[in-house]
């Protein structure tokens, strides 16, 4: 279980350091900040890769210079690997709008399928392990659902199924575990029509289900969250989604009842529902009674997925900041007050398995600091959860802000040490910005890593491989059997060679044929040899196996 911590002295000096190679810009927003998901010339600082021998350069030796056989000198049981490679990487993927995916409504199935799949290897070829993919922008499905209708965003017509059909969340959900990634579905709970949705169709619930929904004065349509309706229809989506598909999480965004700005400012037309409450006698505040009617579902969510399948994260992504002064320096956006969102209540109280606050802003930004915000929302995470911030990717194409997104994920890694990771938004532009990817890929994600694990979810990790080598030339293969291989969602091969670090490799169950894999057994010019390996099996909730180190003669 990790344990929480203040700054330590060396992440206040890496912030100090950060913060003066920032462009001093401190505008005070009271607003949003733009690009809701769903919605200086400094050395970019770069992950130590010095090595003693480059180990991925095969030695090249005569048969006389190696050994006949490889034997086993000594295996030595350890609870815990040589290294920790454990952080969240994820990205979400937005459909509203079709923001990232599809690119537009009414693409061909093939065409649909070959923009998921670039997405995907882009992820994956950058070391990302997780995907938060919108699967019910409108009260809608971008996939087979008897609850509600065919999105809009899929096909250009609500209600009309993708041809030739497939399922899209099926083929995403494959398409990710074969990468090693988790697939987490992402849900608007109440918004029932977005203004970039097309024309109101019969399938909508604006028409089929009016008593459930009140028009805001930009053009959405928002279903009442004190409605037991309302919430029996989105927690049936929840559940049927757990039930049918096997995704790794559920995951709500920061629209709950909605921004004030969607209405002109006037306050959320629920009159009707208020009223009703007050005549049955009740006595809470009206806001008191809107944030309960938020809580009562969150917790109503969080039990429901446990129940339907235990390894199933439930994860929101609030809007960045609680309420204006907490901490102290901080101003803007009051989402208790202005959304009855009580995001610290769900952390507080372990409702969530993970929390992402959209921490949309700059370092160097004092009204809402991003380092400032993180230590504040981890210093409320009282029943140690995930706390992993949503980080704004696009602030990369602001002047003098270049290295922000670098910057905000070391500061991460220095701040969340025991239980790293971070959410990435704005995914298009990191993919139009050629520079900024190469220096993600080459040195903040340049090895792969696992989701850490919950060990509220689950603690009881899996059995030890038995492993076997045999060497054939120079090569070393690696082979190994497990009591319960259905069990296990991904290995790690970790391996150390003479006057080296330990290294790793991450291996996908869907990209091994058989249990196995190679190295080479010199390396290098100085033909220097293998000395260590291990390997451990990874369950579904990021637990792994003890670590069985096997020492080679």
């Amino acid at each position: 279980m990790k344990t929480r911590k203040p700054y330590s002295a060396a992440v206040l000096a890496t912030f100090s350091l950060l913060l003066f190679s920032c462009k001093t810009q401190q505008t005070v927003q009271t607003s949003q900040p733009e690009n809701q998901p769903e919605v200086v010339e400094t050395q970019i600082p770069k992950e130590d890769k010095e090595t003693e021998v480059d180990t991925t350069i095969p030695a090249e030796v005569s048969p006389e210079e190696l050994p006949k056989k490889v034997e086993v000198e000594e295996e030595i049981l350890k609870s815990e690997p040589p290294i920790d490679v454990a952080e969240f990487r994820a990205a979400w993927i937005a459909t509203v709008a079709n923001i990232n995916w599809p690119s537009r409504s009414g693409l061909s199935t093939a065409q649909q399928q070959s923009e998921a799949i670039k997405l995907l290897d882009f992820l994956a070829n950058h070391n990302y392990n997780a995907v938060i993919f919108q699967v019910r922008p409108q009260a809608d499905a971008l996939y087979q659902s008897d609850i509600e209708s065919w999105s809009y965003y899929i096909t250009g017509q609500q209600g009309k199924a993708p041809q030739p059909f497939y399922d899209p969340l099926t083929f995403w959900i494959n398409e990710a575990h074969k990468r090693g990634m988790e697939l987490h579905v992402w849900l608007n709970p109440y918004r029932a029509y977005h203004t970039t949705g097309g024309e109101i169709s019969e399938a909508s619930v604006v028409k089929e289900n009016p008593e459930m929904v009140v028009k805001l004065q930009n053009g959405m349509y928002w279903m009442d969250p004190a409605r037991k309706d309302v919430q029996d229809r989105t927690a049936a989506v929840v559940e049927d989604l757990v039930q049918r598909y096997d995704v790794d999480g559920i995951h709500f965004d920061d629209y709950f009842y909605p921004y004030d700005s969607y209405n002109g400012g006037k306050d959320f037309p629920d009159d009707q529902s208020w009223n009703s409450y007050k005549a049955e006698g009740g006595k809470l505040s009206r806001g008191d009674w809107r944030r309960k009617n938020v809580d009562d579902f969150i917790e109503r969510v969080a039990k429901l997925v446990k129940k339907e399948k235990d390894f199933v994260k439930f994860g929101i992504s609030p809007f960045g900041i609680w309420r204006p002064g907490y901490p102290q320096s901080i101003a803007g956006y009051d989402q208790y007050e202005k959304l009855y969102a009580d995001a610290k209540k769900w952390l507080n109280e372990g409702w969530v398995d993970y929390l992402t606050p959209q921490l949309y802003w700059k370092t160097d930004q004092t009204p809402q600091s991003f380092p400032v915000l993180l230590n504040w929302w981890e210093e409320e995470n009282t029943k140690n959860r995930h706390v992993w911030p949503g980080i704004n990717a696009g602030l990369i194409e602001e002047e003098g802000y270049e290295n922000e997104l670098f910057n905000q994920i070391l500061i991460t890694r220095g701040m969340l040490a025991k239980d790293p990771g971070a959410v990435l938004w704005n995914l298009k532009a990191l993919m139009n910005d050629k520079e900024a990817e190469k220096a993600l890929a080459e040195n903040y994600f340049r090895k792969p890593a696992l989701v850490p694990p919950s060990p509220w979810m689950d603690n009881k990790a899996p059995k030890s491989p038995e492993v076997s080598t045999n060497l054939d030339g120079n090569t070393l293969r690696i082979s190994w059997e497990h009591p319960s291989e259905n069990d296990v969602f991904r290995w790690v091969l970790y391996f150390q060679y003479e006057g080296s670090k330990w290294d790793f490799k991450i291996l996908n169950n869907d990209q091994l044929s058989e249990l196995k894999t190679t190295l080479s057994y010199l390396v290098g010019e100085k033909k220097v040899k293998l000395s260590k390996i291990g390997i451990t099996a990874v369950d579904r909730t990021g637990n792994q196996s003890d670590f069985k180190e096997i020492i080679l003669e």
